[in-house]
């Protein structure tokens, strides 16, 4: 049956002429065994410039270069090939129009069946494309390390997987010390602070660069010379073109010059806060001897006129309601300043603002007069917070004040509520359609004593106490205002999740069980007296006490119902006294007073009772209330 296809119908010598003549890409021929040109493809046409005709019979020596044909390479490569059974090199070679091109050249010796040498066949290939690339890159990675070498400024290396050095730049020298030959293959941790390897930070570096992608930090880090220096530490996973992690790129920076400017800038500016404290100083010490001289002379010349006597019955009322109301002035100047300085004892509350907002405005709106419009726009959901509420009422009330004084021929003010979302805080903003305060004026605004008021017509503590309480609350106190459009004061204070307070408002008359024995503990005599006679009017039996070691003395021979003890005093302070009394009386209530005190500001005090001063009586019976409870007087659990 005859072949249908073509292939068995020319011969097998002709068909490899044919594969041969099919070759564009490499020049394929045959030598004899001088080095003669005896068969010649389109590929070596192509690349070469010579037709077969002219060159089938001529050396192929002509395709050399005059220097390597100088060099006998032609020749040479013939004896290779023949003597060890291949030749294969890379070279320059020459077309007819005398260019040269890059070629990869494989000579094999042709033999017959007897193994005499015949000739030779030589394979092409024009790289020169490629070694353009291959040299356009290795310029290009020359240039590159150039450029890395030449950085002065910036350490520039490469670790390897585990955190050894392999290569280092001229920068990475200036900066650390060390020559490459002293640094390449050590650990990159040598840089590093022995506090720093300690807590494991190079480790830390590296896997949190492989994790995220990225590590970057300032620290401190390492001379050779054992100087420490501040540094930018950038370090970058490496990855082959086959995805695999091969090592780090690390880029420091030494920031020594740049953190001890900023450190001097912060010098610069505590000195100029310490200059401006100190300004501050000496106007709040004039404002308060101002002050607290026109309250002094109130109290002494109504005190001096009842000591006269023959007053009548009328009169004697009208000089002590002035001693009276005098004196809560004085405290509320000192709970301002105190407030300022957030040194004020809080007793905070969980409040519902837009609750007591909603109470206090038509309160607040008689405060303010007729020409005051007062509005709110409370926002619904608001968030709880957790604040003295008596202090967050003067607080406000002062900011009320002191824009009905910027709104002379009247005007409104917006009491507004809003959850701040990004910071946690709660916002509550005064807004009025006021007169509005310059730069200058607003940079001053909380300071105390500040005020742009008339001598008599303020005291420039309104808006401090404000700033002071919200600081001391957790939050802080903004200002937004402009000449002529008004200004808006922003209180922002913690959110809380607590459950809103139960404890009960405004004045109640507290029944106290008659008998109570009340140890008073207090080192200023006069006050002693005084809160004894208090204590007394209340139905209570009371033993003095001057100081704490005096009161754990008292309490080892005597039975107490309650201790109520100032805070500060020589030796054992009133909080180190309830904390020995938990150990030793663990049932036994304890109440604090204090006008002023790290330890009940800082909330050393816990959980116990603290009655601010100066108090009254109903405060110290509101105070006694909550601390006891219902408990049985002394008389009748004796009886039962």
């Amino acid at each position: 049956m005859p072949e249908t296809g073509t292939s068995s119908a020319v011969p097998i010598d002709d068909r490899f002429q044919l594969l041969v003549n099919a070759v564009t890409d490499y020049a394929i021929y045959m030598l004899d065994a001088d080095g003669r040109i005896a068969t010649w493809n389109p590929g070596a046409r192509r690349f070469k410039g010579y037709e077969a005709d002219e060159v089938i019979g001529e050396h192929y020596s002509r395709f050399f270069t005059p220097e390597d044909r100088e060099a006998r390479l032609p020749w040479r490569a013939l004896e290779i090939a023949a003597a060890e059974g291949r030749f294969e090199s890379e070279g320059w070679r020459v077309r007819k129009d005398g260019t040269r091109f890059w070629a990869h050249v494989v000579l094999d010796p042709v033999r017959t069946h007897d193994g005499a040498l015949i000739g030779f066949a030589k394979i092409t290939r024009d790289i020169t494309e490629k070694k353009k690339a291959e040299r356009a890159l290795y310029e290009s990675e020359q240039q590159f390390r150039m450029l890395v070498q030449g950085v002065k400024d910036y350490a520039i290396y490469m670790l390897d997987r585990d955190g050894r050095v392999t290569n280092w730049n001229a920068g990475a020298q200036a900066i650390k010390g060390y020559s490459a030959d002293e640094i390449v293959g050590e650990h990159f941790s040598r840089f590093y602070t022995e506090e720093d390897k300690g807590n494991g930070e190079p480790e830390r570096a590296l896997q949190t660069a492989l994790r995220e992608g990225k590590y970057e930090r300032e620290a401190l880090r390492v001379r050779k010379n054992g100087e420490r220096f501040w540094a930018n530490v950038t370090i970058d996973p490496i990855y082959n073109e086959a995805g695999e992690h091969v090592g780090f790129a690390k880029i420091t920076r030494d920031v020594t010059d740049r953190k001890r400017r900023e450190e001097e800038l912060e010098e610069a500016r505590a000195a100029l806060a310490q200059s401006q404290k100190l300004q501050a100083l000496g106007a709040l010490t004039g404002g308060i001897a101002h002050d607290f001289n026109n309250l002094m002379t109130v109290i002494r010349g109504s005190a001096e006129l009842l000591q006269r006597g023959g007053l009548s019955e009328e009169r004697r009322l009208r000089y002590l309601d002035a001693i009276t109301d005098t004196a809560d002035r004085a405290a509320t100047l000192t709970s301002q300043l105190l407030a300022f300085s957030r040194r004020q004892p809080l007793t905070p509350e969980v409040l519902d603002v837009n609750v007591r907002l909603d109470a206090w405005a038509e309160v607040l709106g008689r405060t303010l007069g007729s020409t005051i419009e007062v509005k709110l726009d409370l926002a619904p959901g608001l968030w709880r917070v957790e604040a003295d509420p008596t202090q967050l009422e003067i607080a406000l009330l002062n900011a009320a004040i002191n824009a009905r004084d910027a709104m002379p021929d009247g005007g409104r003010l917006t009491i507004a509520t809003a959850n701040k979302e990004a910071e946690g805080l709660v916002c509550i903003a005064l807004t009025d359609t006021g007169q509005g305060m310059p730069r200058e004026i607003i940079d001053r605004a909380f300071e105390p004593f500040f005020t742009t008021k008339p001598v008599g017509k303020g005291t420039g503590l309104g808006l401090s106490q404000f700033h002071g309480f919200a600081a001391q609350t957790g939050g802080r106190a903004e200002i937004e205002s402009e000449p002529g459009k008004g200004t808006t004061l922003r209180l922002l204070l913690p959110r809380t999740d607590k459950p809103l307070s139960s404890n009960a408002t405004g004045n109640q008359q507290h029944e106290l069980p008659q008998g109570l024995r009340v140890l008073l503990v207090e080192d200023n005599e006069r006050v002693r007296d005084f809160a004894r006679h208090l204590l007394d009017d209340l139905g209570c039996t009371v033993l003095n006490a001057a100081n704490g070691e005096e009161a754990l003395a008292i309490l080892q021979q005597e039975r107490v119902d309650l201790v109520f003890t100032d805070v500060v005093m020589p030796g054992l302070s009133g909080v180190e006294l309830a904390k020995r009394l938990r150990d030793t009386h663990p049932n036994l209530p304890v109440i604090l007073t204090s006008g002023y005190s790290d330890e009940v500001v800082q909330g050393r005090a816990g959980s116990l009772e603290v009655v601010r001063k100066p108090y009254r009586r109903d405060t110290i019976a509101a105070a006694i209330a909550r601390a006891v409870g219902p408990v049985t007087p002394p008389a009748t659990r004796a009886e039962a």
